[in-house]
């Protein structure tokens, strides 16, 4: 199957479809590319979106996509495969064999977490193991918590979690710490612990604490944690997209409105800046949506006038 599109977005998340509401709103043939494996899928709700607040991330998404349909999107449950780019337009290869033609590419790909290694982070990964305050420390503030980071921004993100509760742990998980760190610690009330972490402990579908080499238990109700992100943009980078250093990783760069080297392509959302909370996507989505007609309206006019 061969579909002509003007825009195909690859990524269904909030940034994805927020853009492909504005673009089929401005009566643009657009597809959702989406592989159905969001970041958040763990979480049981979502936080700091305005009217949305508390939310599923599923159903976020579900409403979204009925949204998007309303106005003659098309919605593929598939993963690109591989990407070609024309002369005119760029041929996208799917997973279900479908091949699609369009003359823009939005990427909101996203990023995947890689997570400390040790035993059973990941099963409670989005539950009370997390690693965004702004989505979660509310729902635990005031309890034991937990910060486990060995890098240079542990002492940053145990103070930022110091706003939600009094009762702080860094776990370095066996690293050392400055004197200066420690100092600074230590004058804003926040424990550290250096021993090495063996696992977590567990206790009715809870974490009860963290269980350190020495076969210590420390109490805690719920941990921070300091992820890799691991941006989904191996598309991008084989399209020759070029790429900035960021303080916690390599990303591919973009100007303000999400515009990338290669022409015709822009990026947003967490797949160029880990930090990005949904309603920062569904914004740059709006915002890319916008650039992307207008460079299409252009484009439009371009072909007429060498065409009269």
């Amino acid at each position: 199957m061969k579909t002509e599109l003007d825009v195909a977005i690859i990524g269904g998340g909030a940034g994805g479809l927020s853009a492909a509401l504005v673009l089929c709103r401005a009566r643009r043939r657009v597809a959702v590319i989406d592989a159905g494996q969001p970041r958040n899928a763990p979480a049981a709700h979502l936080h700091g979106f305005l009217t949305r607040d508390g939310t599923s991330p599923a159903d976020l998404i579900d409403r979204g996509r009925q949204e998007v349909a309303s106005y003659g999107g098309h919605l593929i449950d598939a993963r690109v495969l591989d990407i070609d780019a024309g002369d005119e337009s760029f041929r996208l290869r799917l997973s279900d064999d479908a091949e699609l033609s369009a003359r823009r590419l939005l990427f909101a790909t996203g990023l995947t977490d890689r997570l400390p290694d040790v035993e059973g982070i990941e099963a409670r990964w989005g539950h009370d193991v997390l690693h965004c305050p702004y989505c979660h420390g509310y729902e635990i503030a005031d309890q034991p918590l937990g910060v486990l980071n060995a890098g240079p921004t542990a002492v940053e993100q145990a103070a930022t979690i110091r706003n939600w509760s009094t009762d702080v742990t860094l776990f370095t998980n066996g690293s050392r710490l400055e004197a200066q760190e420690r100092a600074t610690l230590t004058a804003i009330g926040i424990e550290a612990v250096t021993t090495r972490v063996d696992r977590l402990v567990i206790t009715d579908d809870a974490l009860a604490g963290l269980r350190l080499a020495n076969g210590t238990l420390v109490t805690r109700t719920a941990l921070f944690v300091a992820m890799t992100p691991i941006p989904n943009d191996t598309l991008l980078r084989h399209l020759g997209a070029a790429t900035r250093d960021h303080p916690m990783g390599k990303f591919v760069s973009t100007d303000e409105q999400g515009r990338t080297s290669i022409s015709g392509t822009w990026a947003i959302g967490n797949v160029v800046d880990p930090r990005a909370q949904l309603i920062t996507a569904a914004g740059d989505g709006s915002r890319a949506a916008i650039s992307i007609n207008t460079d299409l309206i252009a484009e439009d006019i371009r072909l007429a006038a060498a065409t009269h």
